[in-house]
């Protein structure tokens, strides 16, 4: 699974020159917890959070910041929308953050959370059953007698003779993600 697979998108972006409160009505109105701040061409110049709106909105002092560019963070972490889906976890995980913008060509294209991330996980044992038929399907486009059952994440795939199970299940764990290890029979 790659991150353009997993972003949402478009991107809910901002501007450099954005005021605070447009910022901050925008993180709130579409419940996110940070957004890309573009420059004047659209190319990504910074990131700001709710942390940073929080800090900018409660800073002591007779001068607030006024604009996202006060308060936004200039070092982003992204990824391009062809990263494995498990590089985009291991990076937010090491570098302990909620969200990363989503680049093609240097433009951003989306965004991927760790919301976005838990969705995967969560789906239900049919929906897990769809994506591994669509898998399968997409792989193996003449053959037709897959059998697959899911429970409770965990998948025991009955399939035709000569598809070997290693391959199967590499191929299962590549593409669809929140399965346990598979059952692979013949």
């Amino acid at each position: 699974m790659l991150a353009g697979e997993v972003m949402s998108s478009p991107a809910i972006t901002l501007r450099r020159d954005d005021s605070m409160r447009r910022a901050i009505r925008t993180l709130y109105d579409h419940g996110i917890t940070a957004a890309p701040v573009l420059g004047e061409h659209g190319e990504l110049v910074g990131m700001v959070s709710e942390i940073d709106l929080l800090c900018g909105a409660f800073a002591p002092g007779a001068s607030p910041p006024r604009t996202v560019g006060d308060v936004m963070s200039r070092q982003v972490s992204t990824v391009e929308d062809t990263t494995d889906a498990r590089v985009l976890t291991d990076l937010m995980i090491a570098k302990r953050i909620k969200s990363v913008p989503v680049l093609r060509d240097e433009r951003v294209v989306g965004m991927v959370s760790r919301r976005d991330l838990m969705a995967l996980l969560a789906r239900s044992d049919d929906e897990l059953r769809e994506a591994v038929l669509a898998a399968l399907r997409e792989r193996y486009p003449s053959e037709t007698s897959w059998e697959v059952t899911v429970r409770d994440g965990e998948i025991d795939v009955l399939g035709p003779e000569g598809q070997g199970p290693g391959h199967v299940a590499d191929l299962l764990a590549r593409t669809v993600p929140g399965l346990r290890p598979a059952r692979l029979i013949r």
